[in-house]
């Protein structure tokens, strides 16, 4: 029998009186002189007695088959190709979506973050991904990252070895799509984390639950020419009306309703006032366009006379039982809306549901 370095072996005799070591006990082969009969074996348990075979001492070969740890092997392997998946994805980012990357950044979060979610290869082929059939780096990945236990690469079988590279591969890639999808989502959160919002998607909303939801008056034309939203409202949906969004929000993000309809209105009188407009012409233009909002107490008041030419349109939006708000007025309509298509959000993003369980 031969032995080649790296090969696991267990001890089934040896004539030493001395040696801790008893049958069962497993070690890594270091040398076999064939000539002597000596096999120089690390120990485990870290004695390095060497057996001599020609005077008795007998060893035996463990084979991939005696090794029942396999499935940890491959895990260990595979968190390895994870680690490394996510760094290769950190430094592409930098790249793609962070401060080397040239043009609309928001854009390219966008276009990659619909591709993973299709599948699209014109998306996924510009990923960093593990190359599967490049053989050389195998071994030098298994003696860096397998447990010490393992067995060694030399004793794999063709299909152990190949499990290893495509666990290792399959972390890899993997880790690598979730963070670059976290990085997107990065760029794309109006709070600037890495929550995934897609449970927030117009498609997705249903009665009872949660949207974040802007006027279609409020989308505007950035400095990098994309529409976007400056403020969005997150709410609940309870109904729909005329094909607008129906929706309550705290008391908080009526607040912030009202002051950003404030805004807007202050946004359109000095545009006015730059065009020559002035005096009582000014205010009835302002008041024409866009109603007044205001709190009293704990009602908001909505003033819509001038819009709509009629004394009788005034609103009073009063909480419910919850402390609640519906706003909405006659000309006041919502519709939801992506997350990601918001510089900022009012109001609380809830969590993704719990996936059901089976």
């Amino acid at each position: 029998m031969t032995f080649q370095p790296g090969e696991r072996v267990a001890l089934e005799h040896t004539s030493d009186p001395h040696t801790l070591l008893r049958p069962g006990d497993e070690g890594t082969v270091r040398r076999f002189d064939p000539e002597q009969g000596v096999l120089d074996v690390e120990w485990d348990s870290g004695s390095r007695l060497a057996m001599l075979l020609d005077a008795g001492d007998r060893v035996r070969r463990i084979h991939i088959g005696d090794f029942d740890g396999w499935e940890r092997v491959l895990e260990v392997l595979r968190a390895a190709g994870a680690a490394a998946g996510r760094s290769a994805a950190e430094w592409w980012a930098q790249n793609a979506l962070g401060g080397r990357a040239p043009g609309n950044v928001r854009r390219r979060a966008r276009e990659i973050l619909a591709g993973v979610d299709n599948g699209d290869s014109a998306v996924l082929d510009g990923l960093p991904v593990a190359d599967r059939y490049v053989l050389v780096e195998d071994r030098d990945r298994y003696a860096e990252h397998a447990p010490p236990d393992a067995p060694a690469w030399e004793t794999l079988t063709a299909r152990q070895s190949e499990e290893a590279r495509w666990a290792w591969c399959d972390g890899f890639d993997e880790a690598a799509e979730a963070e670059v999808a976290r990085q997107s989502r990065i760029v794309l959160h109006p709070h600037g984390d890495d929550r995934d919002l897609s449970h927030m998607h117009p498609d997705r909303l249903r009665v009872g639950g949660p949207g974040v939801f802007a006027g279609d008056w409020a989308w505007t034309t950035n400095a990098e020419g994309d529409l976007r939203i400056p403020v969005g409202f997150a709410g609940t949906l309870v109904d729909t009306w005329n094909g607008w969004a129906v929706f309550t929000c705290t008391r908080q993000v009526a607040e912030a309703i009202v002051s950003d309809q404030q805004a807007a209105r202050d946004r359109y009188r000095r545009q006015l006032a730059a065009s020559g407009v002035t005096g009582e012409w000014l205010d009835r233009m302002v008041d024409q366009a866009l109603a007044r909002l205001w709190f009293d107490g704990d009602v908001i008041v909505a003033d819509e006379t001038r819009v709509h030419d009629d004394p009788a349109a005034i609103d009073r939006i009063a909480p419910d039982a919850q402390g609640r708000y519906v706003v909405m007025g006659r000309s006041w309509t919502w519709t939801a809306v992506h997350p990601y298509d918001c510089d900022r959000i009012t109001g609380h993003i809830p969590d993704p549901p719990p996936e059901p369980t089976s």
